[in-house]
């Protein structure tokens, strides 16, 4: 007969993965994914090795859903931000804003979310997150030339424009820690411009850092 966990087993595995992945989102936010080593994983956790292997089989696995687990939290966020009170343009002018935001109040984290050279797995997450991100802008473009405030185009294709011009202009800032003070205003601007139609208002708020803390 198979053996089958306890429901006290099955809460302590549970809680020594998310042990494992708290301590794994700490060595990303301070130094990448090199420092992300199953051992440097085990001790920041305060585990033996073998218990991380017992959750995550593989570097690679714990490293996808630590990636997994991070930006999950900035889909929401943006998703949050697409709900802002105004029109098209203030909604749009609030993803951008709070994209832009988080990303440049925990660097090094944004950093590795965006650019850093990763395994193959991760890149596949990477995409499957900003293809999240353009479908959030998507949909609100659509809405907007479904009701004449904004002129023909393929909303996806604009959408995908926005996050590879908003991902790239970071990048820099990103990887020197520091941006000018104007650069998320200049994004905003941006990517107002590049929708077409007339704003009448920009409204910007930051929500919750990356890691889930308050801003």
């Amino acid at each position: 007969m198979a053996y089958r966990r306890t429901p006290a087993v099955q809460a302590r595995l549970h809680a020594q993965r998310g042990a494992v992945l708290h301590a794994a989102t700490e060595l990303l936010a301070e130094r990448g994914y090199a420092a992300c080593s199953v051992a440097a994983v085990a001790e920041r956790a305060g585990i033996a090795t073998g218990s991380v292997y017992r959750s995550f089989p593989s570097k690679a696995e714990l490293v996808a859903e630590l990636f997994r687990s991070v930006v999950s939290r900035e889909v929401a966020a943006v998703h949050e931000a697409a709900q802002f009170a105004g029109d098209l343009h203030d909604q749009v002018a609030s993803v951008i804003g709070t994209f832009a935001g988080r990303a440049l109040s925990t660097p090094r984290l944004a950093y590795a979310l965006l650019a850093e050279p990763v395994d193959a797995e991760v890149e596949a997450e990477r995409l499957v997150f900003r293809r999240a991100f353009r479908d959030v802008i998507a949909a609100r473009i659509a809405e907007g030339v479904a009701a004449g405030r904004l002129p023909q185009q393929d909303p996806e294709l604009t959408a995908a424009l926005l996050v590879g011009g908003v991902g790239e202009a970071l990048v820099g800032p990103l990887a020197d820690g520091r941006a000018p003070a104007d650069l998320v205003p200049a994004l905003i601007a941006f990517s107002l411009r590049a929708l077409g139609g007339a704003p009448t208002g920009t409204a910007a708020p930051t929500l919750a850092d990356p890691t889930g803390a308050p801003a």
